[in-house]
């Protein structure tokens, strides 16, 4: 098995855990690939590297079995991101604040080598939508959280019409409108009132972000179904963001269609944790702070 190492090289520390992940790895006798961002700082690792670094690091995604991103939530997306177009499953180890989607912190480096090694662990399949707007030369844009679409820099509302297959659903003024997968409704979508929706859930969420409008509230669609948003503001142009990672500027009125993609991306899942477990410990899900809860099934 060939790992793919991934990190942040911003974070404190990055490169002394790196070094004591890679010492790990040898004793268990893994194999593994560095990021070339690591290439220029290499004399800062606290290890003596058997192998060059890649040219490039798009030979880890083609040439790994599995990718392990260490940083936060955002070093976890963008490996996804990544590792998503050449169809590798991806383990998130964290380093940052909150760290939702990640599997594991990094105190549990021991136990994610273990259940690597062992292949004790299952491979997740989580949705990726697609948006694309068609007539101002972009591609299609991915996002594995959500597309957002927002005002920008125009300290005034805009106005965004949404079908639903082809059927008239509402127009509206907000600031802007986010569209979240299942892994992305406990991101920027929970923050404006989305709703939390479980991994495995086969639906897409719309949510307004301050609308102005009492009777506007978020919406649950099927995830075979496609949606068009028409996008519409006095300012010279309006924002589309695919997981806060890669912004596009289109100049309005446009019409932006989103879409379920045929292929999920791969996420590795260990027995370190649970998805309910991450809701009650990193978000409070459920917690009731006026107790202090004596385990995991929320005895008292």
């Amino acid at each position: 098995m060939l790992i793919g190492i991934i990190a942040n090289i911003t974070k404190e520390n990055i490169f002394e855990v790196v070094s004591s992940f890679i010492q790990k790895l040898k004793d268990n006798n893994l194999d593994y690939m560095l990021t070339n961002t690591l290439a220029e700082d290499k004399d800062r690792l606290k290890i003596v590297l058997d192998e060059d670094f890649p040219s490039d690091d798009k030979e880890i995604y083609e040439k790994c079995d599995l990718i392990i991103s260490i940083g936060g939530d955002g070093t976890m997306l963008a490996t996804a991101y990544n590792a998503y177009h050449y169809n590798k499953p991806v383990l998130g180890v964290n380093l940052g604040k909150l760290g939702f989607l990640v599997e594991a912190d990094i105190i549990h480096m021991d136990q994610i080598i273990q259940e690597i090694k062992k292949e004790n662990y299952t491979i997740d399949e989580r949705m990726v939508i697609t948006g694309i707007c068609e007539g101002y030369g972009y591609e299609k844009f991915f996002a594995i959280n959500d597309i957002v679409i927002e005002k920008g820099g125009w300290p005034k509302m805009i106005e965004l019409t949404v079908w639903i297959d082809g059927e008239y659903v509402t127009t509206f003024s907000a600031d802007g409108l986010i569209v979240a997968t299942p892994t992305g409704s406990t991101g920027y979508s929970i923050s404006v009132g989305g709703p939390i929706v479980t991994p495995q859930a086969n639906v897409i969420t719309l949510s307004p972000i301050s609308p102005h409008s009492l009777t506007v509230r978020p919406l649950v669609i099927p995830s075979s179904q496609e949606i068009l948003i028409r996008a519409d503001s006095l300012h010279k142009d309006i924002k589309v963001s695919s997981d806060g990672q890669r912004v596009f500027t289109f100049p309005p009125p446009f019409e932006l269609t989103i879409n379920k993609c045929e292929k999920p991306l791969r996420l590795i899942h260990t027995s370190l944790t649970t998805y309910f477990e991450t809701l009650r410990r990193k978000l409070l899900w459920g917690v009731d702070v006026r107790f202090k809860q004596k385990d995991n099934k929320g005895e008292k």
